[in-house]
């Protein structure tokens, strides 16, 4: 019996990076199929409000789409651009395209009708008021019999 090295990866990987063809030096995972990273991300809440910062360059305010729905605030944003250039003896074409989605959670203490939103040097500012609580509820001792 001879021990076989584990792959744990998708079907065209597996094909590709088969016994037959045992490239792991070439095809090595930092040049294949890069996992989404997440947006960075700070919550700070006052006594009055929470405020969210998420960083997302490189888009301008007409390319994000904000909703609320069934108590989650939604953000998603597309953004493409391409670049044809045409010359005598040769041509060249460049397009990206980027897009995020990201849903949070809403506490039921926040005003939904009063979130406001910015965007402004690569970051989407989100300011949400939190609504007044009639009484606050003080920590009680029950004791046991």
């Amino acid at each position: 019996m001879s021990l076989v090295k584990f792959r744990n990866r998708d079907p065209l990987r597996n094909f590709l990076t088969s016994d037959v063809f045992d490239n792991d030096d070439i095809l090595s995972d930092r040049f294949w199929f890069d996992d989404i990273t997440e947006l960075a991300m700070n919550v700070k809440e006052t006594d009055g409000n929470l405020e969210i910062e998420l960083a997302a360059p490189g888009y301008s305010k007409k390319d994000f789409n904000v909703t609320i729905e069934n108590g989650c605030l939604n953000i998603s944003a597309e953004n493409s651009s391409s670049i044809e250039e045409e010359e005598e003896d040769y041509s060249r074409q460049e397009f990206s395209y980027t897009s995020f989605e990201k849903s949070l959670r809403l506490p039921e203490n926040v005003k939904d009708e009063e979130i406001k939103a910015t965007y402004k040097d690569g970051v989407l500012k989100f300011k949400l008021e939190k609504k007044e609580h009639a009484k606050k509820h003080v920590p009680m001792k029950i004791a046991v019999s």
